[in-house]
């Protein structure tokens, strides 16, 4: 036992102790991965229970005096109203397919006084300009949509482009409130699904309808495992590190002396020798 005494020093109790931080941040990591794979898994229940439903009236779904709920995320809901094309805004920095654009905010004033914003898809950013060359206009006259329900987002920064007033940041749906006037609901936008004049025909739209969001709970799993592994690892490098240092101290004891000779003649055991090295050699050779 006296051999291993050095274990019991200072020096050592401070390794042991940063291998155990070391393991305690790796598994907090691991954790977090986990969250983030429930939180995917989740999106994922969302995406299969509501994307593909029969759309159901607005009020029935999240009532204008409601908050938000993430359960009802991606329900297609029944609207009936008229855009304000006059207060129509721009989303900027959105990609769309690896390209710049922007995502199209028109608010919808409905039947029943209220205004809720909707996202009427992608367009591209502009040849020469940092704007759009073609903002598709929103139809005049009463409309029938069908929009899939979408929390908004943060603010960004004043949540208005520079020099440009009528493109903001990110879905900031308070701020558009304040903009378009009171009975705008905040806590909700639709994004635009399909929808029809009052005759009944499709509305014709040249911009980018948006994209199926994608069912992946991505490599939260993976990551997990490899930050308990790195936890496992880092008590397997102290292992390591205080045999190598027990043999470097009683390097002189004959039992330890006699351990590394054993150790020396097995690894020249399993060793080539020059014969086989040469061998090996010439048949790389020849396949090449």
């Amino acid at each position: 036992m006296e051999r291993w005494s050095f274990a019991l020093s200072r020096r050592w109790a401070g390794y042991l102790a940063l291998t155990v931080v070391f393991a305690i941040v790796c598994s907090l990591l691991g954790m977090w991965q986990f969250s983030r794979r429930a939180d995917a898994r989740a999106e994922i229940a969302r995406i299969d229970a509501n994307y593909d439903a029969e759309p159901r009236p607005l009020d029935d779904v999240l009532p204008a005096d409601a908050a938000w709920d993430e359960a009802v995320k991606w329900t297609p809901v029944r609207v009936t109203g008229r855009y304000l094309a006059d207060e129509q805004l721009l989303v900027r920095n959105r990609p769309y397919g690896g390209q710049p654009g922007f995502e199209i905010l028109t608010p919808l004033r409905l039947d029943d006084g209220s205004t809720l914003v909707v996202d009427r898809g992608w367009v591209p950013t502009g040849s020469r300009q940092d704007a759009p060359d073609d903002v598709p206009e929103a139809p005049s006259g009463e409309v029938a949509a069908i929009v899939r329900l979408r929390a908004g987002e943060p603010p960004v920064g004043t949540g208005l482009a520079a020099g440009a007033d009528d493109q903001l940041l990110s879905v900031d749906l308070p701020l558009v409130g304040r903009r378009v006037g009171d009975g705008t609901r905040t806590q909700a936008y639709g994004q635009l699904a399909a929808e029809e004049d009052a005759a009944g025909r499709d509305v014709e739209n040249t911009a980018l309808p948006a994209a199926r969001p994608e069912r992946d709970e991505g490599p939260h799993l993976s990551y997990a495992l490899q930050w308990f592994v790195f936890a496992l690892l880092g008590f397997v490098g102290l292992g390591w590190a205080l045999r190598q240092e027990y043999r470097a101290i009683n390097a002189d004891d004959p039992e330890e002396r006699e351990r590394a000779e054993e150790r020396l003649r097995r690894r020249a055991a399993r060793a080539p020798d020059d014969a086989e090295s040469e061998d090996a050699i010439l048949d790389a050779a020849r396949m090449r």
